[in-house]
């Protein structure tokens, strides 16, 4: 069954509405100029509130790593996203069964240099100029179906309830990241949007090759 990742999350409504819906995953996000940006504390006290089978993602863009490493224990984090522009050498200062890594492919020939990230997982994402992610625009599917083929894949980038069905049957990811596209305002997850668009995910009967989050049952 494809998994599924809802990303943003700034508060403790929110995360338990995600997690009555069966989510697998969810993420926070540590970039300081992000409209959807949580403080350590406030998700540290969060996940606290969430059963223990949800998986913890911390976001990052281009922070120290000694900062990172610092956030992931004081949170209790489970995973490490890298959003930004993070080397394959940086990547490698973190345990790789812990490390997703977000990509921005445009072209075919990109993909080659991406074989060098020892890591647990690439997130497809679409990036503009001064943006890390969270644009509510599409990725490449194209590219990010080739790369879903040799390294576990999570597909993000304005999926909502209008295409998610056409990105499960084009990409078959192992999982999806939901952000903009369950929200009602950046940062403010809109509940019924979020029940749709989990209840389609589950409903398509679709899977990826591996999964990401948690044990495999």
């Amino acid at each position: 069954m494809t998994q599924i990742k809802i990303c943003g999350i700034t508060n403790l409504a929110d995360a338990l509405c995600a997690a009555a819906c069966g989510v697998d995953a969810i993420g926070f996000i540590f970039h300081p100029v992000s409209p959807r940006y949580i403080t350590p504390k406030r998700a540290k006290e969060i996940i606290a509130a969430l059963p223990a089978e949800i998986a913890t993602v911390g976001v990052f863009v281009n922070r120290e790593a000694e900062e990172v490493a610092q956030t992931v224990e004081d949170c209790g984090l489970d995973l490490i996203q890298l959003h930004g522009d993070e080397s394959p050498e940086y990547c490698r200062r973190f345990p790789p069964e812990r490390v997703i890594k977000a990509v921005f492919p445009r072209m075919p020939e990109e993909l080659r240099a991406l074989d060098a990230y020892d890591v647990l997982a690439f997130l497809a994402d679409f990036r503009e100029a001064g943006r890390f992610g969270g644009t509510g625009k599409r990725a490449d599917w194209g590219l990010a179906a080739r790369l879903g083929k040799i390294r576990p894949l999570i597909l993000a980038g304005g999926l909502g309830i209008g295409n998610i069905g056409e990105a499960l049957a084009a990409v078959a990811p192992g999982a999806v990241d939901i952000n903009s596209g369950c929200e009602r305002a950046p940062g403010v997850k809109d509940h019924d949007r979020m029940r749709r668009i989990v209840g389609m995910i589950r409903g398509s009967g679709l899977s990826g090759p591996r999964v990401i989050f948690g044990k495999e049952t």
